[in-house]
């Protein structure tokens, strides 16, 4: 990734058309002297010229689907994926609903527009699906075509007639009800569709000769048309239109005008009469001149262009310039809208309504052209390649995985170990000579636990990663039974200007303060330098609840429980790849951000034997310390072991961590059996894990309360792996 100095941020909150185009530019063109953040709700954004198509089923989701996680990672771009809730123009800082605020130097906002529900009321029941977001729409109305399917009788479910209602009027709406045609029929359903405008013509915006060949093609399509109305209400099973009239319906997909959305109204920006930001023709804020607003987020003053992806598309080469001539403080350059375009109508029969100038067709040449144009413009935000980056000396180093995952192989470390002499010391009662997750120490006549873990950052993320590496370093003193009361940060921020390093070092205590905050413990110093790379962890000690649960108290007949899923190591190292596809990075994130603290009342309320945390080391390695302290062995069921979504798939495609070779070489120190080592069915168990699980034995009678227990505090993915046995020669894993 590029490391490129911070002097300016530059901040993308919402990430359309437009502000995809900035990324794109920067991924080819990065600003040596500047770093670049996108905003988004979502980890993908939509391009909404293909939904109608996919809609159809002329394409596969996935064809309208920008993964943002990946785009963001392959342009040295960094990512924050949660809801803004404020503005504040005066200290040029955006603030969030789950994080600490972020500074910035220049602002495009890009957040779209919503469809309008003016004079309508919707009932709390009602059938109403909004297309916007886009990126769950497809979700959730497969959710309710499955729920009409599933209260439908075995008899009747297949020719049932399902009623669909598309309220608009405009080219989205019209698409949508000539799609949702196609998709009902090829599903071999029942269906009929309506078309509810509140113009006396169907296509608002077109040309009456484009308004007459969709109004024979709706009629061609036995598409119904209610023109010149305006739905009054929308209740379960029907809309009541403004004169009365009620059309029975059982989904209503709401696809009407633009307006703007309620987060504009939060910031302090003159706005249009419709709640829009409004710019001048450099699409600078009127009254700020470090924001920008495109796309429907921005209306120019004394302009009547209206709100459609065509403009939001030429506006990005507009954007990109004026963000290098504000850096640059050069004078910016004007964005005039193109008065003649081409518009693209997709009926779904392997045509599509083109209309240029006073020139009206409908023809299969005028879909392929629209195919083409929609599929080259999305192929442009498909590009996930790594950009080239100017490499160290040490080239091979840069590649390597971060996080846990960077840690120093097991055989390194013992070797060195092996050879030193370690002086005892009165006072230390757990620590090298019976190494456990934690050193306990004895001082004045009380114990306390000591333990110390750090990291290079994995994410570009410093708030996140503030947060995942205090529970990183605080889990070892739960699972001796210790409660966490005081941590001392080390700190490498990377080379960057003054002002970043502050922005940095303010979201990684933040997060970190956040986090001791919760376990009952505080900072209490700490150091700071500067270096390559952003590398953050602690010291921290705990006060013993109850005497050091250590790794060696497993029974014969233990049940072996995982709280949390593996795979961390692989997802990212897929991350820095720009392999890790945005549907699963939340799920990664969730698994991080889990608290370990759940390990004290385990050790306290329940009688859990030895326990330990799955970090660096994986699965097996762990376990197999487990195993060698208690001189025991085990039998591990793989397909009980849960792993996070999408990371066998990125095993089968030879993605692992660095230091997963190293992790295999526990099969010299412990008896491995079932299957062979190398095989992919079981690289997971090898898999370094950053903020991993906990992992203990239990009694089997105990085992079921216990998995509850985890359950219901949010460890849903708990499970039993496997259990413990008796040494036949020496402690070993047995794989079924």
């Amino acid at each position: 990734m590029q490391t490129n100095s911070g002097k300016h941020t530059v901040v993308l909150l919402g990430v359309g058309h437009t502000n995809a185009h900035v990324l794109r530019m920067w991924k080819m063109h990065p600003i040596s002297d500047a770093q670049l953040v996108c905003i988004s709700n979502f980890p993908t954004a939509t391009y909404s010229g293909m939904m109608p198509g996919v809609l159809a089923g002329q394409y596969p989701p996935a064809a309208m689907e920008i993964d943002l996680v990946r785009l963001c990672q392959s342009a040295g771009a960094r990512l924050i994926v949660d809801e803004v809730t404020g503005l504040d123009t005066e200290n040029q800082t955006i603030e969030f609903r789950n994080r600490p605020a972020l500074s910035y130097q220049i602002l495009s906002i890009g957040v779209g527009s919503k469809p309008t529900f003016a004079g309508a009321e919707v009932a709390k029941d009602s059938c109403l699906i909004a297309v916007k977001p886009m990126q769950t729409f497809l979700e959730r109305l497969d959710g309710k075509l499955d729920a009409l399917t599933e209260s439908s009788s075995s008899n009747d479910q297949k020719h049932k007639k399902i009623r669909i209602v598309v309220v608009g009027g405009g080219i989205g709406s019209i698409e949508i009800a000539f799609a949702m045609k196609r998709r009902l029929r090829d599903q071999d359903r029942s269906f009929e569709i309506g078309l509810v405008t509140g113009s006396e013509k169907v296509g608002a915006g077109l040309t009456d000769s484009t308004k007459a060949s969709v109004k024979e093609q709706l009629q061609s399509h036995g598409i119904d048309t209610h023109c010149g109305q305006r739905v009054a209400e929308v209740h379960q099973k029907s809309v009541r239109l403004a004169d009365g009239k009620q059309i029975d319906a059982d989904i209503v997909i709401w696809a009407t005008s633009a307006v703007a959305p309620e987060l504009l109204g939060l910031f302090d920006l003159d706005k249009d009469a419709k709640g829009f930001i409004s710019t001048k023709p450099t699409l600078q804020s009127v009254s700020n001149d470090r924001v920008f607003a495109v796309g429907d987020s921005g209306t120019i003053v004394k302009s009547q262009t209206a709100k459609a992806g065509v403009f939001a598309v030429r506006q990005g080469k507009i954007l990109w310039k004026n963000i290098l001539q504000l850096i640059q403080d050069k004078p910016l350059v004007e964005y005039h809208p193109q008065k003649k375009f081409l518009k693209l109508i997709n009926t779904a029969d392997g045509k599509s309504i083109a209309e240029y100038g006073n020139r009206t067709f409908h023809s299969p040449w005028a879909w392929k052209l629209k195919n083409r144009i929609d599929s080259k413009f999305v192929a442009m935000y498909q590009d996930y390649t790594l950009m080239p980056m100017k490499m160290s000396n040490d080239s091979e180093s840069e590649m390597r995985c971060l996080g846990c995952g960077g840690k120093i192989g097991s055989q390194i470390l013992s070797a060195v170990l092996d050879e030193l002499e370690v002086p005892p010391h009165e006072d230390v009662v757990i620590g090298l000579e019976n190494p456990d997750d934690a050193a306990v120490i004895r001082t004045h006549g009380n114990q306390v636990t000591v333990t110390t873990d750090f990291f290079a950052s994995p994410m570009n993320d410093p708030y996140l990663v503030g947060r995942i590496a205090c529970l990183n370093s605080i889990s070892d003193c739960f699972v001796m039974g210790a409660q966490p009361t005081a941590a001392l940060a080390m700190v490498q921020l990377p080379f960057l200007h003054p002002r970043a390093q502050l922005q940095f070092m303010r979201e990684l205590m933040a997060g970190s303060i956040e986090e001791l905050k919760r376990c009952g413990a505080t900072i209490v110093g700490g150091h700071s330098i500067e270096g390559p790379r952003l590398t953050i962890g602690f010291t921290v000690m705990g006060r013993q609840l109850v005497p050091a649960k250590t790794k060696g108290m497993l029974n014969v007949g233990d049940q072996l429980i995982l709280t949390k899923p593996l795979g961390t190591g692989v997802m990212l190292a897929a991350l820095m790849q720009c392999q890790l596809a945005g549907l699963n990075y939340q799920p990664l994130v969730d698994a991080m951000l889990k608290s370990n603290q759940i390990a004290l009342p385990l050790i306290t309320d329940h009688v859990v034997s030895g326990i330990t945390d799955v970090t660096g080391f994986g699965l097996a390695g762990h376990l197999a310390e487990m195993l060698n302290a208690s001189n025991k062995s085990a039998r591990i069921a793989m397909r009980d072991i849960p792993i996070l979504p999408g990371c066998q798939e990125l095993i089968e495609q030879n993605i692992e961590s660095t230091l997963a070779p190293d992790n295999r070489a526990v099969i010299e120190k412990i008896g491995f059996s079932g299957i062979d080592v190398g095989s992919r069915k079981i690289a997971s168990l090898f898999d370094p894990q950053t903020s991993g699980g906990l992992l203990f034995g239990i009694a089997e009678a105990n085992s079921t309360k216990v998995l509850k227990f985890l359950a219901d505090n949010g460890f849903d993915d708990s499970a039993v792996i496997g259990e413990v046995v008796a040494n036949q020669n020496r402690p070993s894993i047995e794989i079924v």
